[in-house]
């Protein structure tokens, strides 16, 4: 299933433990944050925790956000 599909599933499906929910939208998040972040730019941390607040109605930490951009690119996350 692509990441999309997988961010709308976890969106409008409740039985998805809170946890496989947060992961799945963490990703999304860090990665519609990498496709906003300027070319030559790293994406932080603190724009995966915007974003997924701004787009998903979620809060993660520091943590979820640095462990979702990891799962994109091992080489793109900062805090």
């Amino acid at each position: 299933m692509t990441l999309w599909r997988q961010v709308l599933a976890a969106l409008n499906d409740q039985s998805l433990d809170t946890a496989e929910r947060e992961v799945i939208l963490a990703r999304g998040a860090a990665h519609l944050a990498a496709r906003r972040t300027p070319q030559g730019q790293r994406t932080t941390d603190k724009e995966v925790m915007a974003i997924a607040f701004e787009e998903f109605g979620i809060l993660l930490d520091a943590h979820q956000a640095r462990i979702a951009l990891r799962s994109l690119n091992p080489g793109m996350a900062r805090g």
